[in-house]
C-alpha cells in the first residue's frame, strides 16, 4: 500500500457498506436533471461523514466541502445521472426502472455508463480523506453533477454560482470507469475526449396516399438520402490524420405503411478534437443536409436544434504527469497504462476551464481481468466486452471499487498538502 498505507487500510472497513450502497445506485438509477432519489442519498452520507453540504446546485446537484486548515483546494467530481438503456445484464442488482424523456417519452432507465460507480467511488474516498484529517491540510470540494450524459449539468452548476458560493479550486479532478481490466487505470495528456454535437434536424416535405407518391415530396427519402450522404463528411471533408465521426443515431418519421408522412427526423452527433474540424463538419452536415432538401422539391427549409454541446476535454499535461506519478506510486507501474484519445466526451473540463486551473481526468477499468485478456487474445473485445452505453455494460464490482477508491484517494492526497 506504499505511503497511504494507513489512509487506505480503513477500506477493507467500509468495503461491504460501499458494495451495498454501489447495488442499490445501480438498481435505482435517474435520467438527467432527474436524480432526486440519488442527489437525497448522497446528501445524506455527506451529512453523516461531517461535510458542509449544499443541494440544488444546478437543479439537482450536490456539492460537499471538506474544511481541513490552510492549504490547497482540491475538487472531486462524480456524475450520478443515467441513460436511458433497457438493462440487460441479468444481474440480481439489475435496473427494472423506468423514467421521462425530455420528448415526454416513457422509458427504460439504466446506469450504463457507471455513473453509479463513480458516486460510490467518490463517497468512499470521501470517507478515507475525512478519517485521516491528521495527514493533509487544504479543502475538499466534492462535485456529484447531474445530467453529464446530456452536457448540461456542469455549466448548470457553474451558472447556479458554483465558484461563488464555494471555495474556488487549484486543480479540478476526476475519473471514469471504462472497459478495460479492472484493477489497472489509464490516463492520457492533451487533449484527451472529443467535443460532441447533437443535432434535432426535421426536415420537410409533403404527405400524401402510399399510392400516389407522385402528390408527395417524401421525406423518408429525403432524409434516407441524407444519412447516406453525411457518410463523406468524414471520409471526403476530414484530413486523414484527423479523428472525426458523425453518426446518425435516430431517424422518426411516418405512422402507417400506406401514408407517405409530411416530415422526417434525424438525430446526428459529431465528434471532434480539433475546433476547425469542428466548425466544418457542423457546416457540412448543415449543407448536405439543405442540399438533399432542396434536390427533393422541399418546400419549406430543414431546422436544426442544438441539442448537446459537449467542449473537447483538455488533460493539463503538467497536471496528468503529476497524478499519473502518484497513481503508479500506490497502484504499480504496471497499472497505469497511457490511453490513446477517446472519442467519447464529457462535461467535467466545463469546471477547470471556468475556474481557469489544470484539469486531470483518467479512467480506471471495470472488466474482470482474465474474461478481458481472453477476448483481447480472440480478437473480440467489440464483440465480447461490452461499452459504455450498452445494455450489457455493467462494472464487476472488484477490483474495480477498489481501485477506483484508492485512485481518487492517492490523487486527491498529491494535491493537498501533506502533515
Amino acid at each position: 500500500m506504499g505511503d497511504l498505507g494507513a489512509v487506505l487500510g480503513r477500506l477493507d472497513d467500509i468495503r461491504a457498506e460501499l458494495t451495498e450502497l454501489y447495488k442499490d445506485l445501480h438498481a435505482n438509477p435517474e435520467l438527467s436533471f432527474g436524480e432526486h432519489r440519488t442527489a437525497a442519498e448522497v446528501a445524506r452520507r455527506l451529512q453523516a461523514l461531517g461535510l458542509e453540504v449544499a443541494t440544488g446546485v444546478g437543479y439537482t446537484g450536490v456539492v460537499g466541502v471538506l474544511r481541513n486548515g490552510e492549504g490547497p483546494t482540491v475538487l472531486l467530481r462524480a456524475d450520478f445521472d443515467a441513460l436511458p438503456v433497457l438493462e440487460q445484464t441479468g444481474l440480481d442488482y439489475a435496473s427494472t426502472q423506468r423514467g421521462t424523456d425530455p420528448d415526454g417519452n416513457d422509458v427504460p432507465v439504466m446506469h450504463a455508463c457507471g455513473h453509479d460507480m463513480h458516486v460510490t467511488c467518490q463517497l468512499g474516498a470521501l470517507d478515507l480523506l475525512v478519517t485521516a484529517r491528521d495527514r493533509w491540510s487544504g479543502t475538499v470540494v466534492a462535485i456529484f453533477q447531474p445530467a453529464e450524459e446530456i452536457g448540461a449539468g456542469a455549466q448548470a452548476m457553474i451558472e447556479d454560482g458554483l465558484f461563488d458560493r464555494f471555495p474556488k479550486p487549484d486543480v479540478c479532478l476526476g475519473q471514469h470507469v471504462f472497459p478495460f481490466e479492472a484493477g489497472s487505470v489509464g490516463v492520457i495528456s492533451g487533449p484527451s475526449m472529443s467535443a460532441a454535437d447533437g443535432l434535432k434536424i426535421t426536415m420537410f416535405g409533403r404527405g400524401a396516399h402510399g399510392s400516389q407518391p407522385q402528390n408527395a415530396i417524401d421525406p423518408v427519402v429525403m432524409a434516407s438520402a441524407t444519412v447516406m450522404r453525411l457518410q463523406t463528411v468524414v471520409s471526403r471533408e476530414v484530413a486523414g490524420d484527423d479523428t472525426a465521426v458523425v453518426t446518425v443515431g435516430a431517424i422518426k418519421a411516418g405512422t402507417k405503411d400506406n401514408i407517405i408522412p409530411d416530415q422526417a427526423e434525424l438525430r446526428v452527433n459529431i465528434r471532434s478534437f480539433d475546433e476547425q474540424v469542428r466548425e466544418r463538419m457542423i457546416g457540412a452536415v448543415e449543407r448536405i443536409v439543405r442540399a438533399e432538401a432542396l434536390a427533393s422539391g422541399a418546400e419549406r427549409e430543414p431546422e436544426f436544434e442544438r441539442l448537446t454541446d459537449f467542449p473537447v476535454l483538455v488533460n493539463n499535461p503538467e497536471a496528468t504527469d503529476r497524478t499519473a506519478a502518484a497513481l503508479r506510486k500506490q497502484l504499480g507501474d504496471e497499472q497505469v497504462r497511457q490511453l490513446d484519445p477517446v472519442t467519447g466526451s464529457e462535461d467535467v473540463g466545463i469546471f477547470g476551464t471556468e475556474a481557469d486551473v489544470p484539469t486531470c481526468y483518467w479512467f480506471f477499468g471495470g472488466v474482470e481481468p482474465a474474461k478481458y485478456l481472453a477476448a483481447k487474445q480472440a480478437g473480440s473485445l467489440s464483440r465480447d466486452i461490452p461499452s459504455n452505453h450498452s445494455p450489457f455494460f455493467a462494472p464487476v464490482i472488484e477490483p474495480t471499487l477498489t481501485t477506483g477508491v484508492t485512485a481518487m484517494t492517492a490523487a486527491a492526497l498529491e494535491w493537498l498538502a501533506a502533515r
